[in-house]
This record gives C-alpha cells, structure tokens and sequence, in this order.
C-alpha cells in the first residue's frame, strides 16, 4: 500500500515539472491552455504525450 502514495507522489512531481515547462515555452496561448488541460486531467496520460508531443521551452 506504500508504494501507492510514492508512485502518486512521483507523477505529481513530473505532472508540476510538465505545468512548469508548459507555461514557460514560447507557443501560443492556446497551445499551452490545451496542454495545461491534458496533463491536469489525465496526468499519466498527458504527461507521456507532452513528453513527447508538447512544446518545449527554449534555452538560452
């Protein structure tokens, strides 16, 4: 039962660092609105299509 809570404490950790890396790309408002949605309400699921799919944010 243990591992329930850290597995769930891990796609928390990863759907944040998802939401972070959304909100500071450089794609347009509605791009990131849309990805904002899908990692919050299908977190495992959004989070593995951002990862692939998603916008990235640039680094300088």
């Amino acid at each position: 039962m243990e591992y329930s809570g850290i597995g769930g404490f891990i796609v928390l950790v990863f759907d944040i660092w998802a939401l972070v890396s959304i909100v500071g790309s450089h794609r347009g408002t509605g791009s990131k609105v849309i990805w904002v949605l899908l990692v919050l309400f299908l977190p495992i699921l959004g989070f593995i299509l951002w990862l692939f799919f998603g916008p990235r944010s640039k680094r300088i």
